[in-house]
């Protein structure tokens, strides 16, 4: 019998928004991107499908941002501005969910990250989604 997904629970950084979120395949989507927007927020995402991510508290909170095409949508949270989870611009099916924001979650949890080449998007080049590279923790302790 295969395993039954389990909801996590997650919040910002203050607090004010909190979420449920199921991920599509545990922690084993967790990924980096290349692309302008990513490149500079840093964060490592998991994917939930489409009703995979439930606002508990705080969705008067969120805000959100658009760029590029405007075909995917970022969350954040408007008192203390971490970004939450976005709408995957790739499969609008998708939300990509900041593995930071889940509760005992650490992004250095993980030693390897793949990092996606959202430089050359599949939407934009035509060509399929391929990885750029790998980041790596190496612990100092």
């Amino acid at each position: 019998m295969p395993d039954t997904p389990t909801p996590q629970t997650g919040q910002c950084h203050c607090g004010t928004v909190r979420f449920s979120v199921t991920l599509t395949d545990g922690l084993n989507t967790i990924r980096r991107c290349t692309c302008s927007y990513c490149r500079m927020r840093g964060a490592v995402v998991a994917m939930a499908a489409m009703g995979g991510i439930q606002i508990l508290q705080g969705e008067d909170a969120l805000t959100s941002y658009r760029f590029h095409t405007g075909a995917a949508q970022h969350f954040f949270c408007s008192r203390c501005g971490i970004y939450t989870h976005h709408q995957r611009r790739s499969d609008q099916s998708l939300y990509a969910v900041n593995v930071a924001c889940l509760d005992g979650v650490s992004p250095f949890d993980f030693p390897e990250i793949p990092v996606t080449d959202g430089i050359n998007h599949p939407n934009d080049s035509g060509k399929p989604a391929r990885q750029a590279g790998t980041l790596r923790f190496i612990s100092a302790a």
